[in-house]
């Protein structure tokens, strides 16, 4: 009989341990899935941000050529 009741309660340990190891794994993983978006999230406005001044920094030169060209007489 106390044999029966250490083996239910070794079960009852075992299950609720796998139970826990189980969360653990899925909490863990989703702070990862977290991490993994942000991370994305701030390549992607990298990314962004990157292309904005490379876009002004170009139109800038063009502006820049322009009025020289103006003033040199080769651009009216």
């Amino acid at each position: 009989m106390a044999s029966k009741s250490l083996q239910d309660l070794k079960q009852q340990v075992e299950e609720t341990a796998q139970e826990a190891v189980t969360t653990a794994g899925a909490k863990a993983q989703q702070v990862v899935d977290q991490a993994t978006e942000a991370g994305q999230q701030a390549m992607d406005q990298l990314a962004s941000s990157t292309q904005e001044t490379i876009d002004k920094t170009a139109k800038q030169a063009s502006d820049t050529y322009s009025g020289f060209a103006k003033k040199l007489g080769l651009m009216k």
